[in-house]
């Protein structure tokens, strides 16, 4: 051939180098590990990280667009993800236990995430000079722990066991905080909107975002799990769901569900949770709980590994920005702010000093924030977006990197004591 005709023979498509991109890093980022450890590999931030490099490397691969101009699809990507895991996350829970059990996750949602919020807005604004809305908006963007990431400190698989009390109450952390954090993204768009005086809408924030929606996500996901739950192990008697069909059948029914209590201004990410949870009591022995899990699961690796590398590649982007005042506030979160206010709301729980350390460190940002972000960007004016995007992005490379690399030893010696 001629060289013009293997020039046009051999025509790169974006779109195909962008697949070969993704599965590169996706292969590298689990293969690599095996090469120096035997444990599970720590591929989230290697993926973060290769996709950066990839992408400085091969300007324009990035899979995704900058999440700044076109946060509408990064919305709905990390959507999907974050309803598959907080639903596994339910699914896990073999045990309900008495209130001593609940104590822990309790107290990590009603006093660690509010007291996050606080710490993380008071730095936004006084040390990044960020308004009080963008500051509100980014203290509930971090605040919640990514039930995403946190697969290796969470529970096991159903009738696997392992429900220790660090895992147990990491588990139902990440599965109900992603939901309790969504009425402070819609307080912050408030304040945006309509000025930081209550005034005008304080009513409607708790009595809509703050009560009725926590409330009706709460009774979707229970009635969705059960009615489900019925279906799949109950009729036809003969030839149930359980039996014969697949996981896609209960996935669908988790899209239905969330699907369901966001028409009616529920919260769906509470919904999908508690349905998980539910669906999880019927019928507890079945294998059919194992095979959903495992399916759910798959399904929820392959759209984070999508996402951490397309977020790696558009990383350069985002960090260009990158001043100490973004350092300050992202390591300040990960090393100062989450473990004191952690520590701080298990005092009195009876935990042992090792496990409250572990608990109230292992809190990783991930998924969910680029979520929160992009929902609030796509739904109000967001100030000072670029900002924020570069502590967020931030957050999860550090978060990722830092508890990624140190909890397997953390749970090797946790499980040795």
């Amino acid at each position: 051939m001629f060289p013009e005709q293997l020039s046009s023979f051999f025509a790169f498509e974006t779109y195909h180098l962008q697949l070969t991109f993704v599965g590169l890093v996706v292969i590298l980022s689990f293969w690599l590990p095996r090469l120096v450890s035997r444990r599970e590999p720590v591929a989230a931030p290697l993926m973060l990280l290769f996709g950066g490099a990839a992408a400085c490397l091969l300007p324009g691969l990035a899979p995704l667009p900058d999440p700044r101009t076109s946060p509408v699809i990064w919305e709905h990507l990390s959507e999907m993800a974050v309803i598959v895991a907080l639903f596994g996350s339910g699914m896990r829970i073999d045990e309900i236990g008495n209130w001593q059990r609940w104590r822990p996750a309790t107290r990590l949602l009603t006093i660690a995430m509010p007291l996050t919020i606080l710490a993380v807005a008071l730095l936004g604004a006084g040390v990044a000079g960020l308004s009080v809305a963008s500051a509100i908006l980014l203290g509930a963007v971090l605040a919640p722990t990514d039930p995403v990431l946190a697969s290796d400190v969470q529970v096991g698989p159903p009738h696997k066991g392992d429900e220790r009390p660090v895992r147990f109450a990491l588990t139902t952390e990440a599965g109900l905080n992603d939901g309790l954090a969504f009425p402070f993204v819609y307080l912050a768009l408030f304040v945006a909107a309509e000025g930081p005086a209550p005034g005008a809408w304080g009513l409607e924030w708790v009595g809509i975002d703050v009560v009725y929606r926590i409330v009706v996500g709460g009774i979707a996901g229970w009635a969705g799990g059960r009615v489900l739950g019925y279906i799949l192990f109950n009729i036809p008697r003969r030839a149930t769901l359980a039996e014969t069909g697949s996981g896609v059948v209960a996935l669908a029914g988790v899209f239905l569900c969330y699907g369901s209590s966001e028409l009616v201004e529920g919260y769906g990410f509470i919904a999908v949770a508690v349905m998980g949870f539910t669906l999880r009591r019927a019928e507890k022995e079945h294998d059919f709980h194992r095979r959903l899990h495992d399916f759910s699961e798959a399904i929820e690796h392959g759209l984070t590994a999508l996402l951490l590398v397309a977020f790696g590649s558009v990383m350069p982007v985002l960090l260009a920005g990158l001043s100490w005042t973004h350092l300050a506030i992202a390591l300040l979160l990960i090393l100062a702010v989450r473990p004191l206010a952690g520590w701080i709301s298990l005092s009195g729980t009876g935990l042992p000093a090792r496990e409250r350390w572990i608990i109230a460190v292992y809190g990783v940002r991930g998924i969910g924030s680029i979520y929160y972000l992009a929902y609030a960007a796509s739904h109000g004016e967001v100030e000072q977006q670029a900002e924020l995007w570069t502590v967020v992005a931030t957050v999860v490379l550090l978060s990722t990197m830092l508890h990624g690399f140190t909890v397997g030893a953390a749970m090797d010696r946790l499980r040795r004591n």
